[in-house]
Order: C-alpha cells, then structure tokens, then sequence
C-alpha cells in the first residue's frame, strides 16, 4: 500500500497556471492602463446611472405592483447605500483587472455575472424568509440593472487603451 504524498511545488504552481490561464490572468497586459480621469469620470457615471435606474425601477414596479409600495428596501436610503458600495467596488476591480489580464473585457464582463448571480443570493434568502415575489424580483432587476450600467461605463468611458507598440503595428498594418 502506497502512502499518498503531498503534491509537488512544480505541480502545484502547474495547477495554479493553467487556472489562471483558463480566466485570462496573465499579469502580461499589452495594453495601457486607463486613465485616472476616465476611471473617476466612469465612476461618476456608473454612480448616477445606478442610482437613477434604481429609482426608476423602484417607480416601475410600485406602478406595476402596486402592493409593493412602501417596501423597506425601496427606500432610497436602503438601496443608495448598498448601490454606492457596489459600484465603487466595481470600479476600483476595473483597473486591477486591466493591469493582471490581456483581455480585461472578457474577466470583468464573466466577473460582472458572478457578483450579479451572488447578490442574489440574498434576495432569494429574504424571499425564502417570506419577503413579497413582486418586491424581490424589482430588487433582483436593480441588481442587475446596476451590473449593466456599470459595467458599460466602465469598458466604454475608461477603456484599457492600445499601447503606443499597438498603435504602431496597426499603421504598418493599414499600408
């Protein structure tokens, strides 16, 4: 009988390659990074377009489902707080995610899907505890709602810019 043993270093790190190669992580971006400006710029923008679809959705579905009105996390101070939170994150991963991957379109968007399906996580919980159908499925579309806005902002206002070695090779490229 063999005893197991402990997996090698060079597996190990093997392993750990082929995992991060497999989400696109290569610590080899060949582009810029964005620029402070855009980041704060599409920062700025994620906040008011996240804010504002809440609103309008939170509108939207007191219209629709009239029974929901007055629903606690309607509230602009309950849902304003835990936006601002979430998209400030978001936008601070946005830049770490275009200095560690050479597609960082490709991580942030299947990143943005994650984080989306794990915030409803929570709003299926509270649906579960008795929470009304109507109001948590309003909450579940501000989630998502807040994903699409932010992750448009952030890929189309601060993008990871071509290196100047990029630029040149397109111009050689077009003549």
């Amino acid at each position: 009988m063999s005893i197991p043993t402990k997996p090698s270093r060079q597996r190990r790190d093997s392993t750990l390659t082929s995992a991060l190669a497999a989400f696109r992580v290569d610590f080899a971006p060949e582009h810029k990074q964005p620029t402070a400006a855009r980041v704060l710029l599409a920062t700025i923008v994620s906040l008011a377009g996240s804010l504002s679809a809440d609103a309008v959705l939170v509108a939207i579905g007191t219209r629709i489902f009239p029974s929901t009105s007055g629903y606690v996390h309607f509230h602009f101070s309950d849902y304003a707080r835990l936006t601002v939170v979430g998209v400030v994150i978001a936008c601070v991963a946005w830049p770490v995610v275009t200095r560690i991957s050479s597609a960082p379109r490709w991580v942030f968007f299947r990143m943005a899907v994650l984080v989306t399906a794990v915030l409803w996580l929570p709003d299926l919980y509270i649906l579960a505890k008795g929470q009304r159908p109507k109001a948590v499925l309003v909450l579940m579309v501000m989630h998502l709602a807040i994903a699409l806005v932010t992750y448009n902002a952030l890929v189309h206002l601060a993008p990871a810019r071509r290196s100047t070695r990029d630029r040149h090779t397109l111009r050689q490229d077009r003549y």
